[in-house]
């Protein structure tokens, strides 16, 4: 079978990776398209992942999302109408969603959060599949489009299946300079150009809060160049901003604090054991809710709530999953149509 697969975002080469191995596997025939986008391509070139660029993200405002998806999906279709796919797999991908449509392609997208606005709601109605972790109620992915007869629920974290195969890298902490004697905070802005963004102050008085810290190194992982030039501004010698796409997960697994507005980031750090505070102040969604019941993710109100100090807990993943699972929920999408 031939299997298309495209990542808009920085997240999902990581989350698709062991759905495109495990494909590959199998002998199906699998070609990726991305969109250049935050550090997409550069996590495709770090994972070894071969792809096709094709178009851009159309910015915060929602008449440029429009153009961009109408332009990008155009330019998608004259390549997918030559590859003849029988599956596509996205995490949301809206223009996935319109192309498969057009050609009646079986589509699985997988999600792990229920808020995230009009684009994902029709990716959702047009899906086979829709694949989100036993922690969302169904009744809210029904009022999105994704009844409960298509919807695929998973126990755990989805960061749980694509991190089972990993075990942390230390060569990251060399390859930024990081001083191991400081505590290593690891930073995640939020996503200002998506549709359920809302403003967050809290975010730069946490920058400010680590950049006056000296016992801190604090590794700033923007989503946009802006956002990397706005730190690097602030010429903080401890606020350190990847020139590149790095091994995050690595950074993650051996930092002692990580604070995030962005929700794979956060749940990484729980899938790693690394103590997490989330900056988010969107509508907080069945996950997050559930970890923060649980106690394995904190709301941060106040930067001066931070405890500035190393850890002492082992680095690497709390519980590994096997990723076949959502191969076969993806697979699902194809037999749903047989």
């Amino acid at each position: 079978m031939k299997v298309w697969v495209d990542c808009t975002a920085a997240a999902h080469p990581l989350v698709l990776r062991p759905i495109i191995e495990r494909l590959e596997a199998r002998g199906d025939e699998v070609f990726v398209t991305a969109r250049d986008y935050g550090q997409t391509l550069g996590i495709l070139d770090r994972l070894g992942i071969a792809y096709t660029a094709v178009g851009a993200h159309g910015g915060a405002s929602m008449v440029r999302k429009g153009l961009a998806v109408g332009g990008r999906s155009a330019q998608l279709a004259k390549l997918v109408w030559k590859q003849q796919p029988q599956l596509a797999i996205a995490h949301g991908s809206v223009d996935l969603a319109v192309v498969s449509s057009l050609f009646r392609i079986a589509s699985a997208q997988l999600q792990d959060y229920e808020f995230a606005g009009l684009q994902r709601q029709i990716s959702f109605r047009i899906a086979k599949r829709v694949l989100v972790p036993d922690t969302i109620p169904v009744e809210r992915m029904r009022r999105i489009g994704a009844k409960e007869k298509k919807l695929v629920r998973y126990p755990g974290l989805k960061e749980e299946y694509y991190l089972a195969d990993f075990e942390p890298d230390a060569a990251v902490l060399d390859e930024l300079g990081l001083d191991r004697e400081k505590v290593l905070v690891v930073v995640r802005p939020p996503p200002e150009t998506s549709e359920y963004h809302a403003r967050n102050d809290l975010y730069e008085a946490t920058i400010r809060r680590l950049a006056g810290a000296e016992e801190v190194q604090a590794v700033v992982i923007p989503r946009t160049e802006p956002q990397g030039a706005a730190v690097r501004a602030m010429n903080a010698a401890n606020l350190i901003v990847p020139e590149r796409a790095i091994d995050a997960q690595s950074l993650i697994a051996y930092a002692d604090l990580v604070v995030s507005a962005g929700g794979t980031m956060n749940r990484e750090a729980v899938a790693l054991g690394t103590p997490v505070f989330t900056t988010f102040t969107g509508r907080m969604g069945g996950v997050d809710e559930a970890l923060i019941a649980e106690g394995r993710l904190s709301v941060l109100a106040d930067p001066a709530e931070l405890q500035l100090r190393k850890r002492e807990a082992p680095a690497g993943v709390r519980e590994r999953r096997d990723p076949e699972l959502l191969v076969e929920g993806c697979l699902g999408a194809v037999e749903s149509v047989e």
